[in-house]
C-alpha cells in the first residue's frame, strides 16, 4: 500500500457537502469512487482534513488515503483528474509517509469569506458569495476584528449540529478588506481549528457590527455568554471557502 495526501479545489454548489451521505452527491463519495475505479473495484477510504457543508467550496482541501500498488505521484495526479467532474480539480498528488492523516496531522487552516455588497443579488455571482446591501462602516469591522484574534470559548459561535464538547480554539488571524473591483468585502481566518458554522457565524456578527446594530466589542462579551442564540445570524454558505490547510512540515504553517 502507498500512502497520499492530495490537495484539490471545489465548486462546493453541487455537493450536499464533504463528507459521504446516502443517496446524496459528495466531494468524499466522487473521490472514492475514482479510487475504487482505479483499483478495480477495491473499497478506498479516504479521509479529508475537515467536513465542508453543502454549498460551501474549497480552494486548498487536503486529503489522504491508502492505495495498493505503486503509482508515482505525478501518475496519480494525472489519473485521479481524468476521473473528476468539472467541479473538482486535483491541484497537488504527493505520496507521504503512513502516519500522515488529514484531518489528525492538521495544526491549521484558513477559510476566506466573500460579501457582494451591491443592492441586488448577482444573478452570475449569488453561488459564490454571501448578500449584504446593507450600509456597512469597516473601520468599526477593523476595530472589532482583533478581539476576534486570540484563544477563546467560542460557544456562541458553534451551531447546535456540532458534536465536539470542547469548544476552545485559537485564531491566529482574522482580517477583512475590501475588493473595490468586484464590489465586495473578503474576510480571511486562520486559526488551529473551527467549530460548524463558526467562521459564517462570525461573519455575520462582524456584519451586524460594521452595519451598527451591534457594539464593536460585542465578541468579548459573547465570549462570556456561550449563548449561540444571543449570536443569531449565519452567513450564506455560498461565501464561504476552505483556502488552505497547514502541517508541521510547511514553511508557511504558524503557531
Amino acid at each position: 500500500m502507498t500512502h497520499y495526501k492530495l490537495t484539490l479545489a471545489y465548486d462546493g454548489t453541487k455537493f450536499a457537502g464533504y463528507q459521504v451521505q446516502p443517496r446524496q452527491r459528495t466531494v468524499q463519495g466522487v473521490l472514492q469512487k475514482a479510487l475504487g475505479k482505479m483499483a478495480k473495484c477495491e473499497s478506498i477510504h479516504v479521509d479529508g482534513s475537515g467536513r465542508t457543508d453543502s454549498g460551501v467550496h474549497a480552494l486548498g482541501q487536503v486529503v489522504s488515503f491508502d492505495f495498493p500498488g505503486n503509482i508515482p505521484a505525478r501518475s496519480m495526479l494525472l489519473a485521479m483528474n481524468s476521473l473528476m467532474p468539472l467541479d473538482i480539480e486535483i491541484l497537488k498528488a504527493e505520496i507521504v509517509p503512513s502516519a500522515f492523516h488529514a484531518r489528525y496531522s492538521a495544526i491549521g487552516k484558513r477559510y476566506l469569506y466573500r460579501v457582494a455588497r451591491g443592492r441586488f443579488t448577482d444573478p452570475f455571482n449569488r453561488l459564490y458569495t454571501g448578500h449584504y446591501p446593507y450600509p456597512l462602516d469597516l473601520d468599526l469591522i477593523r476595530a472589532a476584528l482583533p478581539d476576534v484574534v486570540g484563544t477563546h470559548d467560542f460557544t456562541s459561535f458553534a451551531a447546535s449540529g456540532g458534536v465536539i464538547v470542547d469548544k476552545v480554539r485559537t485564531i491566529y488571524e482574522a482580517t477583512v478588506r475590501e475588493d473595490v473591483a468586484r464590489n465586495e468585502i473578503v474576510f480571511e481566518f486562520y486559526g488551529n481549528g473551527f467549530l460548524y458554522n463558526m467562521v459564517r457565524i462570525l461573519v455575520a456578527t462582524l456584519l451586524e457590527i460594521g452595519n451598527g446594530r451591534r457594539p464593536v466589542h460585542d465578541f468579548l462579551r459573547l465570549y462570556e455568554v456561550l449563548d449561540r442564540q444571543q449570536a443569531r445570524g449565519t452567513a450564506p454558505a455560498s461565501g464561504l471557502y476552505l483556502k488552505e490547510v497547514y502541517y508541521p512540515e510547511d514553511d508557511r504553517a504558524r503557531q
